[in-house]
């Protein structure tokens, strides 16, 4: 191998890693993933992927040439939209279809792209999915609109925390304590009665970590230990500061605008709850920047696993139909990427959400802390526990049975 088509290899496989650890790419489908590549471009290679760095090797057949790269990352956003153009180009790219310059070059292309959907939808976006979540925790239209509002005031941070180093540091809790605030002062002006902690959980849902949970335990379930590890800390960190902030806010609008006497709310018909599973749907194609193509196959994602967790929770207990759910999910992921030929993660990512695991663990962590529930749950810890382990068994299970052709 000539030495500048070795430089090019290389440039074009450390771009392309970094890229797709950006957009959140888990550890093992990240290495899986850049082993294939670096196979077909002709060099050997090993790739060790952490949630805040990668490690890449490279060396050619008789070792003349050898390449070490290490970067420390921050952990990226999800971004469907660049994951799905980065995962075509690579395709090009090994099909002969362009040159590794040009390949290059519309990587960096793809790297500063800005959202398809701009910044007043992506808002309407955190407004829609907060209500939707509301609406499925059963919350009452009061309570889903004030969330929504709510959730809106947590994009205006999101939006901030991008421009300030110091924001970004306190998003969960600053996000979660003044969320907690507004709560507690349209009970006293505007709404009394209302589910105040069941609301500031719809308004801050997007930050809580209940996805990075789930693939902390994926890739500790594949062997990628150091990495698994530290996605589930930094998970369990983020979920602490949510916690404290609500905690914190809604403790001082007690103490500023006294004490709400909680209305049990009338309950919602059976049918808004596919409402809401179509709004939060749609809402998460805006916020995961999801390509116009791939919006039909998301958007069924959510309603195949909520309804075959639904479906099967009439014959097993203790949240075991979230294991029919994500095994349904996972099936449907790996047909996926054989018709559409994209990554699985374009559409398992809207599915896992749907499964609301992360809200699980915080009502867990409200009920450990406080002694009080905001919603009836029985046995939430269990329950908690058995959802995040059935999550991942489902999705190793829908592997085995229909495996993937794409390591994304």
């Amino acid at each position: 191998m000539e030495k500048n088509e070795f430089i090019l290899i290389r440039k074009f496989i450390v771009k392309l890693g970094k890229m797709l650890h950006k957009y959140g790419t888990p550890a093992f489908r990240l290495e899986a993933y850049l082993t294939d590549v670096a196979t077909y471009l002709g060099v050997h290679s090993s790739f060790i992927a952490l949630p805040t760095s990668l490690t890449v090797v490279l060396w050619s057949d008789k070792h003349e040439d050898e390449y070490n790269h290490a970067a420390r990352l921050q952990p990226g956003e999800h971004d469907m939209n660049a994951l799905s153009r980065t995962d075509e180009l690579a395709n090009r790219l090994l099909a002969g279809d362009v040159t590794l310059v040009e390949a290059f070059r519309e990587l960096e292309a793809i790297d500063k792209m800005p959202s398809p959907y701009g910044k007043l939808l992506t808002g309407l976006g955190f407004c829609v999915s907060t209500g939707a979540f509301a609406m499925l925790m059963g919350a009452s239209w009061q309570e889903m609109i004030w969330a929504g509002c709510i959730g809106l005031m947590v994009y205006l941070l999101v939006l901030w925390s991008h421009r300030s180093k110091r924001v970004t540091l306190m998003l969960e809790p600053a996000a979660s304590l003044i969320s907690g605030l507004m709560a507690c002062a349209i009970s006293r002006y505007l709404d009394p009665g209302i589910n105040i902690p069941l609301v500031v959980l719809s308004s801050i849902i997007i930050l809580v970590p209940g996805l990075a949970l789930t693939m902390g335990l994926a890739e500790l379930s594949s062997r990628n230990l150091v990495s698994g590890t530290a996605r589930i800390m930094d998970a369990i960190m983020q979920l602490f500061k949510l916690y404290f902030g609500a905690f914190l806010g809604i403790s001082i609008g007690f103490g500023l605008f006294g004490e709400n006497q909680f209305q049990v709310a009338r309950s919602l018909p059976e049918w808004s709850t596919w409402v809401a599973i179509f709004a939060l749907c749609l809402a998460l194609v805006v916020i995961f920047r999801t390509r116009a193509k791939h919006i039909p196959w998301t958007m069924l994602s959510g309603f195949i696993a909520y309804g075959a967790t639904v479906w099967s929770s009439a014959y097993l207990e203790h949240g075991l139909g979230t294991f029919v759910g994500a095994f349904a999910l996972g099936i449907y992921s790996n047909l996926f990427t054989r018709i559409a030929n994209a990554p699985a993660t374009i559409v398992a990512m809207q599915g896992l959400i749907v499964l609301v695991p992360g809200s699980k663990t915080y009502i867990g962590l409200n009920s450990f802390v406080s002694g009080q529930d905001f919603v009836q749950v029985e046995h939430v810890g269990q329950e908690t526990f058995l959802i995040l382990m059935s999550l991942v068994a489902g999705l190793i299970f829908a592997n085995v049975v229909l495996p993937t052709k794409k390591a994304l």
